[in-house]
């Protein structure tokens, strides 16, 4: 039975297993709040192919510090790094 991570997390044991796999807090809270993180199939494109304003905005949501100065480079990489 997983452990209660209080409201802030929707799926404990899923929090749990990507906490196992490594993920940091963050990461893993934002995963388990997803509602269809568990569905396979996902549309979004490669972040290659994304302008650097929708690399920063994508950023902005999951609230990586530092963007603001940061190139297309780095974004994509702080968005697979987070």
């Amino acid at each position: 039975m997983a452990k209660n991570h209080g409201p802030s997390i929707k799926d404990n044991e899923k929090y749990e297993a990507l906490r196992d796999e490594g993920m940091s807090k963050q990461k893993a809270a934002r995963i388990a709040n997803t509602p269809d993180a568990s569905e396979k199939g996902g549309r979004a494109s490669n972040y290659e192919d994304r302008t650097k304003k929708e690399l920063y905005d994508a950023a902005k949501r999951i609230g990586i510090a530092g963007r603001s100065k940061m190139s297309k480079a780095e974004l994509i990489d702080a968005l697979r790094n987070n």
